[in-house]
């Protein structure tokens, strides 16, 4: 199969340290790159000699045929302008989550999307991690029985801050809200279905965008999601936890962020993630098959021949409108109700 002409929009941490990876691993070239970084520019050839440097997205467009896709991976804040003036130009693109900084814009570019016939997808990488995809299999599975409660933390010891957009954009999409919490917010959803009311806690307490945030999600289903993701956690909890009528499902660690939880994973047997538990009984449970770069897999099967896209863009549109009531809620310190 011809391999995809890919423009990587930003190539900074995101573009360069996960959507570039990602396509070298499944095989595909970078064929353009967009950035006013002489570094990121000098970067970008270093990594990918054949490919051409622009510094706006205005040049990328106007230099020739467009691309056959365009992943925009630049901060948060841009993501809809960028968004909507690919759309505009009928280029497919993958949009870094969060889709944009309020469930109104992310709306926006959906409709103009749908209306144009772009395609566009979001990217929810987050969905092919293996504890989502064990949990996922167990669910099915039906192990842990009635699930009435689900907790994740991505939380983390920086006491001395990155000094990047992400902690210093207060107005501009920095954060954890908006940061980490696509992704908590969107497994939840994924695993328990729809949220009806949503409480939140979040503060900025060493950057000057947030950096401790709680979300207290209530499920149509029934079940409560405690989601939790911080910078400023010397001890930081086990990394999943769900409770369940037959039992238990615990992750004790999470990538290379260190916890005093992650003893519990001593012993385990290969090819296993977490653990299943109920009365004194532990038991590991098999990995589900599966990584990160399914999802660029599956985005070049898209493009190349149609069809559903990896993730629906409504799905970014729904979790945005959680975080916009988890602001909500964090302002007046109420739960806010999710209008159907």
């Amino acid at each position: 199969m011809t391999r995809l002409r890919i423009a990587i929009i930003g190539y900074g941490d995101s573009g360069r340290g996960i959507h570039a990876r990602l396509l070298r691993e499944i095989g595909e070239e970078v064929s353009a790159v967009v950035t006013r970084s002489r570094e990121r520019s000098a970067e970008a050839v270093a990594d990918w000699p054949a490919a051409q440097v622009f510094a706006s997205i205005e040049e990328l467009l106007g230099s020739g045929p467009a691309p056959d896709l365009a992943v925009v991976a630049t901060p948060t804040g841009l993501h809809t302008e960028h968004a909507r003036a690919l759309v505009e130009a009928g280029v497919p693109l993958v949009v870094d989550k969060p889709l944009a900084t309020t469930a109104a814009d992310a709306r926006d570019v959906v409709v103009r999307a749908e209306r144009d016939q772009v395609p566009l997808t979001v990217f929810q990488n987050r969905r092919w991690d293996t504890e989502q995809l064990t949990l996922a299999a167990l669910l099915e599975r039906g192990e842990l029985g009635r699930v009435h409660r689900f907790e994740r933390r991505w939380e983390r010891w920086r006491p001395i801050s990155k000094d990047r957009w992400k902690e210093n954009a207060v107005d501009d999409g920095g954060g954890l809200l908006l940061d980490l919490g696509p992704h908590l917010v969107d497994s939840a959803v994924q695993l328990f279905g729809p949220v009806r009311r949503v409480y939140a806690e979040v503060r900025a307490l060493h950057t000057p965008a947030d950096d401790d945030v709680f979300l207290a999600l209530e499920h149509e289903s029934g079940v409560l999601s405690h989601l939790s993701a911080g910078s400023l956690v010397g001890a930081p909890g086990p990394r999943t936890r769900v409770l369940g009528a037959a039992g238990a499902y615990l992750v004790a660690g999470f990538e290379a962020d260190p916890t005093p939880f992650a003893v519990l994973d001593d012993g385990a047997p290969a090819d296993t993630h977490g653990w299943l538990l109920g009365g004194g009984a532990r038991v590991a449970v098999p990995v589900a098959p599966g990584s990160h770069a399914d999802f660029y897999r599956a985005v070049v099967e898209w493009v190349a021949d149609g069809g559903a896209a990896p993730v629906d863009p409504w799905d970014a549109v729904r979790t945005a409108v959680v975080l916009d009531a988890a602001r909500e809620s964090a302002t007046s310190g109420r739960r806010v109700v999710i209008q159907p």
